[in-house]
């Protein structure tokens, strides 16, 4: 009975420490995902009215502007996203990338380089059949023969990043713009816009410069004012639904709607751009899911955001519904509160703007990150800011190059309007791309029929496509802007994807056979350098060009030399024990080994520190397995290591440290019988994280059952280990050749190469250390 009713307390402290973090994580999202679409009241209504349509005496525009927003609202954010697309999560993280990773890895339309039938074995990979449905399978074969599609799909995806990126540009300059301008009334209306430009510009400085806190600390600094701002709109709505118009629920109706369209015609089909703007943050939800969790961001919706944003915009309405004689514009959000409070609720709308813009600037990053891992961006440094939560990214040149934009934006514009009106467009293409997607996935990867999908693509689209509409006819009076900046964007992702692409292709065209590996040595009399070599490249089989080309030159090469490729996969984890993938290339005697580092594209990256120790140790595990060599297919004999599986045969790892010239018998000898340098590193004392760069000393235990000659090839592993490792990277000059388009000219000699040139060095990327780089030049025409 003890040991049950123990048991049983166990699970309730699960349970309850369960709940509790869920409930924390909602209250972070707060201050994290949800500030876009709180803040959203500040400008709903005044775009709507803004010049399409005036309300009249009967109320029916405003009545049938409320049914749209309440409608909008209920069916695309809380229906779509919370309840369908959040399901659509890959393995926990959301944006537009993982649902093309997702639907990349149930159907075979990646354009991704370098793909390997093990990479589906991975435990995170969940690589499922075909559907069964008919249909199903006929679009999986489909998309899956002609490659039109695949480029097409590709082109959808990175049409959805940018736009998510531009909506991380437009957003924070509506959000901070909107709510200064509740200081019109102090300022008067002649120098509102030379006045509040410059207050909302300096906020928005403010704001990039907290970036590199990193979405912990901001989801807890920022949560309390979201939390104080939905309780102020909530009040509000309520005192104004009470005060002026009681019966304003009838506008819920969906019948409110049809009679807006039928007496506003295309007038209200145009002030449709403003109701969109109702949902701007939806997407962020999805964006920022690897920040959170689902149920935690469904909780947080649900119960706190959805009902204080339907109260406020119900409130609004009511007003409006008793004011047709205020001679100015009466559909601005302050307007409807009551004077004696304005000042105060001003104060926290302006905290309030900072906070939503914060939802779209952590989306971009996220998003962002997600390209880079996958080959499809420009190489920039991105910082993790959690040790303990993965995802969570900071990236510093975005952050400036963001700022630079959204100032520029603010100043050009320095109107509510014009800024929605881009908002809007930027938001509604990310949106149709989600649908697209989620439609497919509901066929390849839910396994749900053809029919129910097309009903989803079919009843959201239209929805969505309305409101597009509405928003392309803006286009003049700043919707232009994200179209500008996404074509921008579409053309450098694009063009870095191509020349990649075409690089990887040159090496594969160009690697060397193995017959003439064995043929080396005693046709070239090439020399063998004492030490490791470690030669980064794209290819997973074969041996790329890079290394015919160094040899001819040098006529060396080390001792043990390891073709080491750093590739993505389209998942967002790989756990450690399925990391590493080893195989020999050639004989035994030539000491020449492949090892394929793979990595999701939410992964922290760490190949600076233990990188070479964790190669050096997974080496000598895979030595220790006996795996030969075999000519016919070499990528099937890779094999999976990171894990424990020859115990007592392989090397054992002991720590050491230059600063420190003893350390506790007790650590000592706990070190000693540590057999991972993984476990080292979990044990290392507090102390020694301000000494000087670990060393790690390995050791060859003495066994009687070892093989002699896998003893010989660890000896000599662990000499050349003690010799030095040195790590060869191609310095590549990419040309198009002669004769190509005039379009691809242009992508690879000046775009691809110009990005190349000035964005952050492989080198930097990988960590390698400068003292033991060598760079071997070579002309790549593509």
């Amino acid at each position: 009975m003890d040991e049950e009713a123990k048991g049983g307390l166990n699970e309730d402290s699960r349970k309850k420490e369960s709940w509790k973090s869920v409930l924390t994580l909602a209250y972070q999202s707060l201050g994290v995902v949800y500030g876009d679409l709180s803040i959203s009241p500040l400008y709903v209504f005044r775009n709507t009215f803004a010049e399409d349509i005036q309300h009249s005496s009967g109320n029916e525009e405003i009545y049938g502007a409320l049914s749209f927003v309440f409608w909008t609202l209920t069916l695309v954010t809380l229906f779509k996203y919370v309840f369908l697309v959040l399901k659509a999560n890959d393995n926990g993280e959301g944006g537009t990338f993982s649902l093309y990773a997702l639907l990349c890895r149930h159907a075979k339309v990646s354009l991704f380089p370098n793909q390997q039938t093990a990479d589906e074995e991975l435990s995170t990979y969940k690589m499922q059949l075909p559907s069964d449905t008919r249909n199903g399978t006929r679009i999986k074969i489909m998309l899956e023969k002609y490659k039109k599609f695949q480029v097409a799909l590709l082109v959808m995806a990175l049409l959805g990043i940018c736009m998510v990126i531009g909506d991380g540009v437009l957003t924070p300059a509506l959000s901070v713009f909107s709510a200064v301008s509740g200081l019109e009334d102090y300022v008067g209306e002649e120098r509102h816009k030379y006045v509040l430009a410059p207050i909302s510009c300096f906020i928005l400085v403010c704001l990039f410069a907290l970036q590199h806190y990193g979405t912990h600390r901001l989801g807890f600094m920022f949560a309390p004012i979201v939390l104080v701002w939905l309780i102020c709109m909530s009040s509000l709505g309520l005192y104004n639904i009470f005060t002026y118009n009681k019966h304003i629920y009838n506008a819920l109706s969906p019948y409110a709607m049809y009679i807006f369209m039928r007496k506003t015609r295309a007038r209200g089909w145009k002030s449709l751009a403003g109701v969109l703007l109702c949902i701007t943050g939806s997407e962020a939800m999805f964006a920022d899911l690897g920040h959170f969790s689902q149920l935690s961001i469904q909780m947080a919706f649900t119960f706190m955001i959805y009902p204080s944003l339907i109260l406020v915009y119900m409130g609004q309405a009511a007003y409006i519904s008793r004011h047709h004689d205020i001679s100015r514009s009466p559909i601005g959000f302050y307007m409807s509160v009551p004077e004696c409070v304005r000042a105060p609720i001003i104060a926290v709308a302006m905290a309030t703007s900072v906070v939503a813009s914060q939802a779209m600037i952590t989306g971009t990053f996220s998003i962002i990150n997600q390209a880079l891992t996958l080959g499809y961006f420009p190489r920039v440094k991105v910082v993790h800011t959690s040790d303990k939560i993965h995802g969570r990214v900071y990236i510093p040149e975005i952050n400036w190059i963001l700022m630079i934009i959204c100032l520029a934006v603010t100043f050009g514009f320095r109107d509510v309007k014009s800024l929605g009106n881009a908002t809007g467009l930027a938001v509604i293409v990310v949106m149709l791309v989600t649908t697209f997607f989620m439609s497919l996935i509901i066929v390849l990867c839910w396994h749900r029929s053809f029919l129910l999908a097309l009903c989803f693509l079919v009843f959201f689209g239209f929805i969505e496509s309305l409101y597009f509409s509405a928003s392309l006819v803006k286009f003049k009076e700043g919707a232009w802007v994200p179209l500008v900046l996404s074509l921008i964007l579409m053309m450098i992702m694009y063009a870095w994807h191509y020349g990649t692409l075409k690089k990887y292709e040159f090496d594969l065209q160009n690697k060397v056979s193995i017959n003439w590996i064995a043929s080396l040595c005693p046709s070239l009399e090439v020399a063998r350098v004492r030490g490791i070599g470690l030669m980064y490249t794209e290819l997973v089989s074969g041996i790329p060009a890079i290394f015919s080309h160094f040899v001819t030159n040098l006529s060396a090469f080390h001792q043990v030399l390891v073709f080491v490729c750093i590739k993505s996969v389209p998942v967002p984890y790989v756990p450690t024990g399925e990391r590493y993938l080893i195989g020999r290339v050639g004989p035994k005697e030539l000491r020449l080994y492949r090892c394929i580092v793979r990595y999701g594209y939410r992964d922290t990256r760490k190949e600076s520190d233990d990188f070479e120790d964790q190669l050096i140790y997974n080496l000598g595990e895979f030595i220790c397995s006996g795996q030969s060599f075999s000519d016919t297919s070499p990528e099937e004999k890779m094999t999976v290591m990171g894990t424990t599986l020859w115990s007592g045969n392989g090397i054992d790892a002991a720590a050491s440290c230059d600063s420190i010239e003893s350390l506790h018998s007790a650590t000592v000898s706990q070190v000693r019988s540590t057999p991972t340098i993984q476990s080292i590193q979990e044990i290392e004392p507090a102390s020694l994280n301000q000494a000087r760069r670990r060393k790690v000393r390995f050791i060859l235990p003495s066994s009687p059952e070892t093989d002699h000659a896998i003893r010989d090839e660890l000896e000599e592993l662990l000499d050349a280990k003690e010799s030095g490792t040195a790590f060869i990277l191609a310095h590549s000059d990419v040309q198009a050749r002669k004769g190509s388009s005039f379009l691809k000219m242009i992508a690879i000699n000046f775009v691809y190469n110009f990005l190349k040139n000035n964005c952050r060095e492989s080198t930097l990327a990988l960590g390698v250390p400068h003292a033991a780089l060598m760079k071997v030049g070579m002309v790549y025409t593509v």
